[in-house]
């Protein structure tokens, strides 16, 4: 049985700011239908890592490959199948939720797709409300509507369980694990215990992968 390249690999990434080692040395791999926790307490780099993933940053030595690429022979392929999801909602706080998503996914109009959407995390009647008008957790739950309607390859969260409540986390738990269970791949930062199986950990303290839980 011939084996392919993993989806995601990175060797020796390493990244300094200001005279600074931030990101020393990570290597790893992420193959199609895995999930993958960065560990690290606060400061550790794990936001500077996802950044340096979705190349927003770039790394003072190193190399990510996508597919067995290196990333800058295939960035577009790379960017087209990725969705990133930060720790701050970032949305227009003068946009209504539906607004907002429409703009974040390219749509031209709002359509049912995206209301659907927006009422399956629980924000049915406000689809057309100023975000401004709406609590940190409802503003996240209209980025996180996001997960609900891409076609990415791999998503990048960084913190996706901030300012929710139970239900909230249940929710973004069963979409990343029916995005595993379509083939494809996560890799997040957060303090909070994942409840779902076969995840992975990296932890950005020892930088070694530990087993699944």
């Amino acid at each position: 049985m011939v084996v392919g390249p993993s989806l995601l690999s990175v060797k020796d990434l390493c990244f300094e700011r200001d005279d600074t080692q931030i990101i020393d040395s990570v290597c790893l791999d992420l193959s199609d239908g895995e999930i993958l926790q960065i560990e690290g307490p606060n400061g550790s780099g794990k936001t500077t890592l996802l950044r340096l993933l979705t190349s927003a940053l770039t790394p003072t030595r190193g190399n990510i490959y996508y597919r067995g690429k290196a990333l800058s022979e295939c960035r577009f392929e790379y960017l087209s199948d990725l969705l990133f999801l930060g720790h701050q909602s970032a949305v227009k706080v003068t946009l209504s939720a539906e607004e907002n998503l429409s703009w974040m996914t390219g749509r031209s109009t709002v359509c049912e797709e995206l209301l659907s959407a927006l009422d399956s995390v629980q924000l049915t009647g406000y689809s057309d409300v100023p975000c401004y008008r709406l609590s940190a957790g409802q503003q996240r739950r209209v980025a996180l509507a996001r997960l609900l309607i891409s076609d990415a390859k791999l998503w990048i969260l960084d913190e996706p369980f901030a300012a929710l409540d139970s239900q909230g986390v249940a929710l973004v738990e069963d979409c990343m694990q029916k995005h595993l269970d379509g083939g494809g791949s996560v890799v997040l930062s957060t303090h909070q215990p994942v409840a779902m199986k076969a995840v992975r950990r990296y932890s950005l303290m020892d930088q070694a992968i530990q087993g699944a839980v």
